[in-house]
């Protein structure tokens, strides 16, 4: 009967530990030519895009900007570019543990 309550518990402890939120961050460089505006990230489950990580901020062609993901339970994520002209690049159910984003022309929705 021990062995059975022990391993209870440690299905549930590493259950907890598996769901646990956990810290991302993703890379976007820009070479599409143009100046990018805003650009939102979401969890892929989201319904709604969230505030743009940028701020006051833009991102010039050819820089690199690194947005940080805090606190999230699966490092799937949409992401959505926004250019000078009012184009748009989105990448969807981005696994940014594995993934970083080079955005290019050939990438405009």
């Amino acid at each position: 009967m021990r062995a059975k309550h022990l391993a209870v518990f440690l299905f549930t402890l590493l259950f907890a530990v598996a769901v646990q939120a956990r810290d991302y961050y993703v890379d976007i460089t820009n070479n599409t030519g143009y100046t990018i505006m805003y650009v939102y990230v979401s969890p892929s489950d989201a319904e709604t895009w969230e505030e743009d990580v940028l701020g006051n901020d833009i991102l010039p062609n050819g820089n690199t900007q690194r947005v940080n993901l805090r606190g999230y339970k699966s490092p799937l994520f949409d992401i959505k570019l926004v250019d000078e002209d009012g184009d748009s690049y989105t990448y969807w159910n981005v696994d940014v543990s594995r993934r970083d984003i080079n955005a290019t022309l050939s990438d405009l929705d």
